[in-house]
């Protein structure tokens, strides 16, 4: 009987990281769309640009259920939301980022007369942010709850049912 259960668990986890996988591609959990960020650009859904958290994430089998990690240390607060806490070393990367983006580090032209564009403008407005000041982060759930996990929990449930029901007749026949 553990080995039945073992199965259900192996499946249903199998299905269930399908399915938080095309959460990134649909760019909604579910049925849910991820908001738009503030300066939507060319270089696709926030949570997709580097591809980092989609292939961070994880599952594993233990006791009775399966957990999902991340080894990304941000993916917790695009999964739930929430405030941050502007720090120096976020406002060094914001300076870096803006540099980068504006081409004044490349050479594009001086840092005076740097045309800003849309990326540009908003590293720098995140630079110009104070040490300690609050940024939001809208929730981007990719993992968790939702009425189609538990469709397809139960999908997997029903499935086994039936296997199991056909083994017990096929048994019984003989």
């Amino acid at each position: 009987m553990s080995q039945i259960f073992r199965n259900i668990v192996k499946d249903i986890k199998v299905d269930l990281d399908d399915e938080f996988d095309r959460n990134f591609e649909r760019k909604a959990f579910f049925d849910k769309p991820w908001s738009q960020t503030k300066h939507q650009n060319s270089r696709g859904s926030l949570l997709m640009r580097s591809g980092f958290l989609r292939s961070s994430l994880s599952s594993e089998e233990y006791n009775a259920g399966i957990r999902w990690t991340s080894s990304m240390p941000y993916a917790s607060i695009h999964n739930e939301g929430g405030e941050i806490i502007v720090t120096a070393k976020m406002k060094s990367f914001f300076w870096a980022m803006y540099y980068k983006s504006s081409g004044a580090v490349s050479g594009k032209g001086s840092t005076r007369d740097v045309r800003l564009n849309e990326e540009a403008a908003k590293w720098k407005n995140m630079a110009l942010m104070k040490v300690g000041q609050r940024m939001k982060i809208e929730q981007r759930q990719f993992i968790g709850s939702h009425p189609k996990v538990r469709q397809i929990i139960n999908k997997v449930l029903t499935n086994n049912a039936s296997e199991i029901n056909e083994y017990v007749k096929s048994k019984l026949k003989r």
